[in-house]
């Protein structure tokens, strides 16, 4: 069978991969406004694995681990922000073996 290499759509090659990613935060962010930017404005279901943040007149600091499912591009895209903003983070791709 032929297929017209033009009707399939240009996400073919979008692999998720699950990762699991820790953030540092410095004071110059807020916890929760970090993580509406997560999921509204990037578009990424994450699940917050562990958080140990304090607040020190109305700054926020610690750390925080996200487990994510998500594309390299958007991966990117979200590390290019961090980055930006600068907000120390380690990344660590998960694997999950499964036993039959």
């Amino acid at each position: 069978m032929i297929t017209n290499l033009q009707s399939l759509p240009n996400n073919v090659n979008l692999i998720k991969k699950e990762l699991i990613l820790e953030i540092e935060l410095n004071g110059k962010m807020k916890f929760d406004h970090l993580l509406n930017i997560i999921y509204q404005q990037m578009g990424m279901c994450y699940k917050l694995l562990n958080a140990d943040v304090e607040y020190i007149n109305g700054n926020d600091f610690g750390s925080f681990q996200l487990y994510l499912n998500a594309t390299s591009e958007d991966f990117q895209q979200l590390e290019f922000f961090l980055n930006k903003n600068k907000l120390l983070n380690t990344t660590v791709e998960y694997v999950c073996r499964k036993y039959s």
